[in-house]
């Protein structure tokens, strides 16, 4: 292929790395600031200490967040045909990536979140505060600056996830990489899939240390 016929499915790829990457940050992310926040409070001696609870969540989330994602996107694959109705393409493999970001998300919370300062939970209990009010109004925003930068961290590693994708036809720059580049023994094909996801990263990283700057400037 020529550049010119080469350069749409470049666009087409890059189009379906942020689909995956983007859909993945707002669901997995979401639902592990959930679980994180879960993770924290569930802990001996934290606002709604419950030993049980944090013992099954604890027990879950490590044995879910080591696997690697090669291989758990194989291991799920069943579960994902049943929910997405599909094995193969950008959307079944959003599903994976959704459920691996969730609970490495919820261990970003849970690390950033410990390290604040019981008083103001205290303080916030004094006051009559209830844990719902505590936890968006204290926990969160105490530590938004620093999950911030773990949500940009997460950003990258769900990128890194999303070129695997392409080992099982998930579409991305991985595809594009594996399929024009690997299979072809087109390197420079290889090497600018490789540049492009360099870029979306450090664009990525950018935008989270401003934001993140902004928010503990404040």
């Amino acid at each position: 292929m020529t550049g010119t016929e080469m350069l749409p499915l470049l666009w087409t790829a890059i189009g379906q790395t942020l689909t995956m990457v983007v859909s993945t940050l707002a669901i997995g992310g979401l639902a592990g600031l959930a679980l994180g926040v879960a993770l924290y409070t569930t802990r001996p001696g934290n606002l709604l200490e419950n030993k049980p609870v944090s013992t099954v969540l604890n027990a879950i989330v490590n044995v879910v967040r080591p696997i690697p994602f090669i291989i758990f996107i194989t291991a799920v694959q069943p579960l994902t045909i049943q929910v997405t109705g599909a094995s193969y393409g950008t959307a079944s493999v959003i599903f994976p990536l959704a459920i691996m970001a969730t609970f490495g998300t919820s261990r970003i919370v849970e690390q950033n979140l410990v390290s604040l300062d019981p008083g103001l939970i205290e303080a916030a209990r004094a006051m009559g505060a209830g844990p719902l009010r505590i936890i968006g109004t204290v926990i969160v925003r105490e530590a938004l600056g620093p999950l911030i930068l773990g949500f940009t961290f997460l950003f990258v590693a769900i990128t890194d996830m999303s070129a695997m994708a392409g080992a099982v036809s998930g579409g991305g720059l991985g595809d594009f990489a594996l399929t024009y580049g690997y299979q072809r023994y087109d390197y420079v094909v290889t090497w600018v899939a490789v540049g492009v996801i360099v870029v979306i990263v450090q664009l990525a990283q950018l935008l989270g240390n401003r934001l993140a700057a902004r928010v503990l400037h404040h």
